[in-house]
């Protein structure tokens, strides 16, 4: 009679593992973002098609399977002359250019992923991103475990707040925060009647016009070149109106509105990716200056998120004085990435990685 076999003699067979790049934007980014970090679960097949549609490019992407399962989709194009054979992620100005990576995803995955990738190009963009960004992070360290050459510039350090804590101990906001608000409140009413919404959903993309209405009015539109305005026809517009054509990101996009007498005075725009909130933007009136619109509106945004169950708010790097007012600290500092694939490429990132570096932010 033979003896009956334990679970501890069976051996466990390494992931059967196989990557290409296909043509086009692969069907596979949506099921590998579900199954991804909560995070990075906007990287959608919509966002990147967004994307191209806003700023042009011919995407091909990097598709790995792991057990028939696709685990990575790493969109990419050409980026500088053809002849370079350099790519980057496409992408919107913000949060961040990053990749799709299951949680099950293994080293195997990612060693496939860089092989596969060196046989299409010499190098490749990655960023900006974070230095805590799961998917990214873990494609850096494989390369350099590869022999893939890895060139960083810095873009500057993250801001964020956490609100469990905001309230452990007191009442959040601070009576005093309220006291504040409430008198701001009162003052901006002499110019006619306020009212508060929350957008999302639906309401996109028709209440794109009242943001860029907001942004219109602002600084940044008289100011500056006025390439940073997000929600007009000559800033990003074009990017969030092919974005929500997916239904998926038009209920993560969501925005806190203030009008004064029907008219747009303030906004506040945001990607709520379930704990974690990104605040992408905001601006106001400067005719309403005195009265603080914007951080009326933002406290009432936060309060509004804790309560549906945001954890944390991520607002990116720079113009710090706001944000530490609300009690947000520095965070995860933010880098953008080329990496060489191994033999004459990396030595010429070695070589020349410095020109990158020296174009970064210094930070501190």
């Amino acid at each position: 009679m033979s003896k009956p076999m334990l679970l501890a003699d069976f051996v466990r067979l390494p992931p059967t593992v196989r990557a290409d790049v296909v043509e086009g934007l692969a069907a596979a980014i949506d099921s590998v973002a579900e199954r991804g970090a909560e995070s990075h679960r906007f990287l959608r097949f919509g966002w990147y098609a967004a994307a191209l549609a806003a700023y042009g490019g011919q995407a091909k992407t990097l598709v790995v399977e792991q057990d028939d399962v696709p685990v990575l989709t790493l969109p990419f194009v050409p980026l500088g002359p053809g002849l370079l054979r350099i790519a980057a992620i496409p992408g919107c100005y913000w949060p961040f250019r990053s990749f799709g990576l299951a949680l099950e995803a293994g080293e195997p995955a990612l060693k496939a992923a860089l092989s596969t990738l060196a046989r299409n190009v010499n190098g490749i963009r990655i960023g900006p991103v974070y230095d805590t960004d799961p998917a990214a992070a873990a494609l850096i360290a494989t390369a350099r475990g590869q022999g893939w050459t890895t060139v960083d510039r810095a873009i500057g350090d993250s801001w964020s707040l956490d609100l469990p804590r905001a309230r452990e101990g007191e009442p959040w906001p601070r009576t005093s925060t309220l006291r504040k608000n409430r008198f701001h409140e009162k003052h901006l009413a002499e110019h006619g009647a306020p009212d508060w919404r929350f957008l999302s959903g639906a309401d996109w993309p028709a209440a794109f016009a009242d943001l860029g209405a907001v942004e219109q009015t602002s600084w940044i539109a008289h100011a500056t070149d006025r390439t940073g305005m997000k929600f007009t026809a000559d800033g990003h517009l074009a990017f969030w109106q092919a974005a929500v054509a997916d239904p998926v990101l038009a209920g993560m996009f969501r925005a806190a509105l203030l009008t004064v007498d029907g008219a747009p005075a303030a906004f506040s725009f945001d990607i709520d990716t379930g704990e974690l909130l990104y605040a992408v933007a905001n601006s106001y009136d400067p005719r309403f200056a005195k009265h603080s619109p914007g951080k009326l509106l933002y406290w009432r945004n936060l309060v509004a998120a804790q309560a549906r169950g945001i954890r944390r708010v991520d607002w990116g790097a720079g113009d710090s004085g706001y944000k530490q007012v609300i009690g947000a600290t520095v965070d995860a500092p933010i880098r953008d990435w080329l990496l060489f694939r191994p033999g004459l490429p990396a030595l010429a990132g070695r070589l020349l990685g410095w020109l990158w570096r020296r174009s970064g932010q210094s930070r501190g």
